[in-house]
Formats: structure tokens, sequence, C-alpha cells
């Protein structure tokens, strides 16, 4: 609805600077949210950045130390082990005494070991080797077997030291892996002046190591990587074949069926002792520690932008809600001040006039009646402007009713023209309505609030006539329509202002925006009119040339309006308390 604002010329210049500066305090409450913000989500991405890099070292550390972990228990059971079956008195590698050392074997009970044996270098016969018979429960002789090649290489560097009488300053359990096959730990024998009388060894039995040993190293350590499941301890030979694979989250030795390969993620680190050239690693449902710091530096960064995002749409709102509220205030300030210009008009006429009267000025039947016409017009006027405003308030608070009876258009179209026609001959107003020579059909309607719909358009059209005095009115049928047409030759409205012009308190920014005087409610409640019965309203107009506002109306209802005209009938509409 061509709509403008009536206060004075020096309130219109404040307006604007004191709109502004609202609007300055909304921007500034919104920067001094948005910027911390933004300041927060920036510091949040360095120490995110950095606890990515700090994360990568860490999870390095938790997978390594778990696999030191594994290796130092395989490591101390077989110490533990070798300690317990190697350590032999020098006594037993006397001639004399030599079958003490199957009493001692058997006495320990070693395990994880397939063979046993010693090697005297106090007996005539030098270097001589025996291995314990666990079923004959004694040493014997044995042939030359690869594995007895292996134990008889591994021994050559003590029989040298023996045999040129060396003093050997050390008792600690020797390793030789050079043949993987037959791994052999050697336990040097000393007597009192350090000689080297003998040597106590053992070959390690790969297989117990599988099934027994690294199954209890895992389950030792599993404390340590609680945080990380469904992953496997893979130990890989020198070739990189899997020599065995122990699940972690199994309760008691899972075996599981190792990779094939060595996957890219998989952490490895050499296992110690017996097993040097072997490797213990950790494989399965896992990424390396980069790609878990990466992850968690995705999931952290997209957490924090996720967070600062809803915390800034929060914020937008809530000043989207502040601005809303304080264009509405706006709006009603000026509804407040243009009602007041709008009811002070019709009752300043209506006060003169009845002076007039009461003076005596009126001299003839004639001015009398003239005075009387302009008191009905202005009543009329002011009867109008209340009922927008109580119609305005009924709609707003969703209580609008809607008497609808059987009723013809023509005859509301003539009872408003008529209401209209004192005003529009002393304004010098033309009206060019025509009734159409076909009667058009009844329809169902709340003749009350057309009619007001109607005045309320002609009112319109008065107001905004920039000089123009004809105003049109035409009946049209069409298809399924009836169609009330109102034509002026006033200033016309824009295609951007035309989207807003039904939206309460709205009123277009013209050149007229001081001159006329207006409420805001007209056209608002003129929709809201014409849904109610099922119709549309539509508005073609152009700048300086006039426009055409056409109310459709239905001659076809598929939900009749009323079963019984002395009830009321209420009905809910798109436009009924929507509008803001």
């Amino acid at each position: 609805m061509r709509k403008t604002p009536t206060t004075p010329a020096t309130e219109s210049t404040q307006k604007p600077w004191r709109f502004h500066r609202r609007w300055r305090g909304l921007w500034l409450g919104f920067l001094a949210a948005f910027i911390p913000l933004v300041l927060l989500l920036v510091l949040q991405y360095r120490w995110l950045g950095e606890l990515e890099s700090k994360s990568t070292i860490a999870w390095q550390a938790h997978f390594n130390n778990y696999l030191t972990t594994v290796t130092k228990e395989v490591e101390y059971s077989y110490r533990k082990e070798a300690e317990k079956a190697l350590n032999l008195p020098a006594v037993v590698f006397e001639p004399e005494y030599a079958q003490k050392a199957a009493k001692y074997f058997k006495k320990r009970s070693p395990s994880g070991f397939r063979r046993l044996f010693v090697i005297s270098y106090l007996e005539p016969r030098f270097g001589r080797m025996r291995i314990y018979d666990a079923e004959a429960q004694a040493l014997v002789d044995s042939s030359f077997t690869e594995e007895v090649r292996a134990i008889y290489v591994a021994a050559a560097p003590w029989s040298m030291v023996a045999k040129k009488g060396g003093v050997v300053d050390t008792t600690a359990v020797a390793v030789d892996i050079r043949d993987p096959s037959h791994r052999i730990l050697l336990n040097p024998i000393t007597n009192e002046t350090e000689k080297l009388v003998g040597l106590a060894g053992a070959v390690i039995d790969q297989e117990y190591f599988a099934s027994e040993i690294l199954p209890k190293a895992v389950q030792q350590a599993i404390p340590t990587l609680e945080s990380t499941k469904n992953l496997s301890v893979v130990v890989r030979d020198a070739e990189g074949e899997a020599v065995s694979s122990i699940q972690k989250a199994a309760t008691s030795g899972g075996r599981v069926p190792p990779l094939a390969k060595p996957s890219s993620d998989a952490i490895y680190r050499s296992l110690s002792f017996v097993f040097a050239d072997w490797r213990i690693g950790l494989e399965g449902s896992f990424s390396r520690p980069e790609k878990l710091a990466r992850a968690n530096f995705a999931l952290n960064v997209t957490l924090s932008t996720i967070l600062g995002l809803l915390l800034l749409g929060g914020i937008l709102t809530v000043l989207r809600t502040t601005a809303k509220e304080m264009k509405l205030s706006e709006m009603k300030n000026d509804f407040v001040s243009n009602v007041s210009h709008e009811l002070r008009t019709p009752l300043s006429s209506i006060r003169v006039f009845g002076e007039f009267l009461r003076l005596g000025r009126a001299s003839t039947e004639e001015k009398v009646r003239e005075y009387g016409e302009y008191i009905e017009t202005e009543s009329r006027r002011l009867t109008q402007l209340i009922n927008n405003i109580l119609d305005f308030s009924r709609i707003e608070s969703g209580h609008r009713s809607y008497q609808f009876e059987s009723t013809n258009l023509v005859t509301i179209i003539s009872e408003a023209l008529d209401t209209f026609e004192v005003r529009l001959r002393h304004s010098g107003f033309l009206i060019d309505w025509d009734p159409p020579e076909n009667p058009p059909p009844n329809l169902q309607l709340d003749a009350g609030a057309i009619r007001q719909a109607l005045c309320n358009l002609l009112d319109n059209a008065v107001k905004y006539s920039n000089g123009g005095r004809r105003i049109g009115v035409r009946l049209i049928e069409r298809k399924g329509w009836l169609v009330l047409e109102v034509e002026d030759e006033g200033i016309g409205i824009s295609r951007q202002e035309q989207k807003r012009i039904f939206e309460r308190f709205h009123r277009v920014g013209t050149g007229l925006v001081h001159d006329v005087k207006g409420a805001g409610l007209g056209l608002s409640i003129v929709n809201h009119v014409i849904q109610a019965h099922g119709g549309k309203v539509e508005v073609d107009s152009t700048l300086g040339k006039g426009s055409v506002f056409s109310l459709h109306l239905p001659t076809e209802s598929e939900d009749p309006p009323i079963e019984s005209q002395d009830a009321p009938v209420y009905r809910d509409h798109p436009s009924q308390g929507a509008k803001s």
C-alpha cells in the first residue's frame, strides 16, 4: 500500500539519526561478540595444531611403550628360565661329577627350550658335548646333526678361550643366532680362579615362544594399551614372514591369522635377546600415530567450527530478533503518531462544522444540508479508521471472525461508493463505475468485511491521487472468480515495494512521505479479509502512472463458508498473525 509517515519535518530529520544510532549499537554489539569468537577459533586452531604435533609424539610413545613392554616381558621370561636352567656349579664339569648335571636339569625342569646340553673343558676329551635326555634323565652323547653342528659353532669361541687357559671375566648368558633355526643360549661356567671349565647351554623352542611366551607377554602388557582395541601383536622374522600373531583383545592368547605382508600403518620395533633379528609390531584396525593425531585434529576442528557457527548463528538470531523488534517498535511509534493525525483531521472537521451550526452560520437549508453532509462524511471516515484499528487488533490476537451469508457483490460495491460519495464529490474525484449488464451470482460473503476492504482501497486512491481525479471501479467475471478492480491515477508503487505493501505498518517511502497521513494498516486488513474468503489480492502498478488493485473472490467454494446464516464462521488462513 502506498503509505507514508506523517511526522513533522523536524521529527523526520531526527528519525534517521535515531535509527542509524540504534543500528550502530546493534553492529557494535555484534562485533563485540563476533571478534572474540573469531579470535577464540583462531587460537583454538593453533592450539589444536600444536596438540596434533604433540599427539603424534604421544601416540608414538604410547605404542612404543607397549611394544617395549612386550619385548621386555619376552626377554625377562627367557632370562629367568636360562638363569634357572643353565646356572650350573663348576664341579659338575669334573669327570667324576659329570652326571650331576643330569640331576640338576631334572630338578630345575626349565621350559621354553628344545634342547639342554653341557660342554666340558676338564675331561680328557676336551670340549666333549653331552645332551640332556629328559626321558632317560641323563646326559648322553649325540650323533652329529644340524642342531649339534650349530651348537659347536656357537661354542667355538669359548673353546678357544678354554684351550688357551684364558680367564673369563663374565658369567652373563651369551646368545648365538647365526643359525635362525637353532637359537642357542650359552652360559660360561668358571671355577674359583675365573678359569673357564665348561658351558651350559640350551636351544630355544620357537614353537613354545609362539604359543606360550608371546601370548603371556602380550596379556601382561594389555593395561598399557587399553584405549586401542582389535589390534594384533605380530612377530615377523628377518624375511618379513609372520611367525606369530596374537590379538591384544583376547583374554587367553587368542590366535588370529597374520597379515601376509606388514601393513603400511603398522608400528614395529626389534625384539631383543634371543630374537634380536625379529621384529614385533602392532597390526590391525588402527592408524599410525600421525593419522590418529590428524584425525583427532580434524574432529576437534570440526567440533570447534560447528560450535562457533552455532554461537554465531545464535548471535545473529538475537541481533536479527532485536533488529526486528526495534523496527517493529519504530513502526508502532509511527503508527501511534499517524493514527493521532488521522483521528485529528475528521474530528477537527466535525468540530468546525458543528460550531458553524451552533453559531447559526448556516443561513439556508442548503447550507445546513451541506454542513450535515460534511459531518456525516467525516464521521464515516472516523468510523472506518476506528474499525481498521479494532479489526487489526482482532487479527493480531487471532480472534477476527467473519459471518458469511449469500450476498450480491454489486450491492456491496454500491453501498461502499455511496459512503464515499460526499467526500469524493467535494474533493473533485470522479468515480468510473458501471455495474455489469449480467448480474453476477451471489457469493457467500461477509458483507461488512468486503465493504471495509473496498473502502480502504478507495481511501488509498484518494490519498495518493497526486493530482489525478479519476478512480475506476470494475467488476469482472472470470472462470471461477469474481474480480473487483480499483484503479487510480496516483503516484504508483515500485516493484520492490509491491512485495511488502501488505505487511502491517509498512509504508512506502515516496515524495509524498510528509504530505499523506496513514496508519499503515489498510492493505494488511484488505489482504486478511480476501484470504479469509478464499481469494487473493493482486496489484499492478507503475511509478507515476497509477495502480490497479484486484480482489479475486472464488465463485465456487469447495468448503461452503456457513451452514447457518445466524452463526459466525471462523476461518484461519496464512495471513493471520503471520506478518512481522
